[in-house]
């Protein structure tokens, strides 16, 4: 992956997601929640992590945030 999460944090585990009953996806950083998707964005982002590992849900889930790419996110 190169230049993508030079620092090992993704390796950390920082996003997590929880799906709603109305199908929508909420995404956390660091257990706050940062950004809830449609649940047609939802459909598309369950079918992109299937089969995936951990460590490519958590790229997935910076890309969809928009965090990691400035490189001053804080540390836990």
């Amino acid at each position: 992956m190169g230049d993508i999460d030079k620092r090992d944090r993704l390796k950390e585990n920082p996003f997590s997601y929880k799906i709603t009953k109305a199908n929508k996806t909420m995404i956390y950083w660091d257990n706050r929640m940062i950004k809830t998707l449609s649940e047609k964005e939802s459909k598309k982002f369950l079918s992109n992590i299937e089969g995936k590992d951990d460590y490519a849900i958590q790229l997935i889930l910076a890309k969809l945030t928009g965090n990691f790419k400035r490189g001053n996110e804080k540390n836990k």
